[in-house]
């Protein structure tokens, strides 16, 4: 998949998938997006604890760098599994910042999430341990038990088969009363999806440049 570094408001980098005509993240700010829509909507409203995490779309491992870090500066130990059908390739993944801008440590944690092998648990440091599952959520079933979902696929309009009522089922199959879903998209069917499958659904503020983000509380 052919794709284009691009510099995101904040400094930070995206990629851009012409064929799609779509970026990887927010033009207004990749970091600043993720860290408000996965971490202060999502990770840092659970109660301190051991978490497992889902994550939807791994990509350029952006949302899992920020939570190591989070993982590791609040003394909470997070399972991670993100599922990815089309890993980026090596000279793409070495060309981004986010380690860089990440501060002390940020480079070698950046590298090490990514270097850890596919289909299999890996500890990257004392909090974080990541399984990175090469596989399509359309076709294959989920397995696990999950306190959290990152859902980061791309765009309804762009991949509509990764937002029907088919994979929101698995998704909610493995989560439990009291787990919590977030995403950047705001879309009338997902949200009667999440409420018909049983979640409690909130609207909130989004990041620069996007009105509001999507968060569900299973009941």
């Amino acid at each position: 998949m052919e794709t284009k570094l691009i510099i995101t408001d904040d400094g930070s980098h995206t990629l851009y998938v012409p064929g799609m005509n779509e970026h990887y993240h927010s033009r207004f700010g990749a970091m600043t997006e993720s860290r408000h829509i996965f971490i202060n909507a999502g990770l840092a409203t659970l109660p301190p604890g051991d978490t497992a995490i889902l994550e939807v779309g791994f990509g350029t491992g952006l949302n899992a760098l920020l939570t190591a870090i989070y993982a590791g500066d609040e003394k909470i130990r997070v399972s991670y599994t993100t599922l990815e059908k089309e890993p980026l390739e090596a000279s793409i993944i070495t060309s981004l910042n986010y380690g860089t801008l990440a501060g002390k440590g940020g480079e070698e944690l950046f590298m090490a999430i990514h270097e850890a092998p596919w289909n299999r648990s890996c500890a990257i440091t004392e909090w974080f341990t990541i399984e990175k599952r090469l596989t399509d959520l359309i076709t294959e079933e989920l397995s696990g038990l999950y306190d959290l979902v990152y859902f980061d696929a791309f765009g309804p309009d762009k991949q509509p088969a990764m937002w029907n009522e088919n994979v929101m089922r698995k998704i909610a199959a493995v989560t439990h009363p009291g787990s919590l879903f977030v995403t950047y998209s705001a879309k009338g069917d997902l949200k009667r999806m999440l409420r018909m499958l049983g979640f409690d659904v909130t609207i909130l503020p989004g990041p620069p440049g996007k009105r509001v983000i999507t968060r569900a509380l299973k009941k």
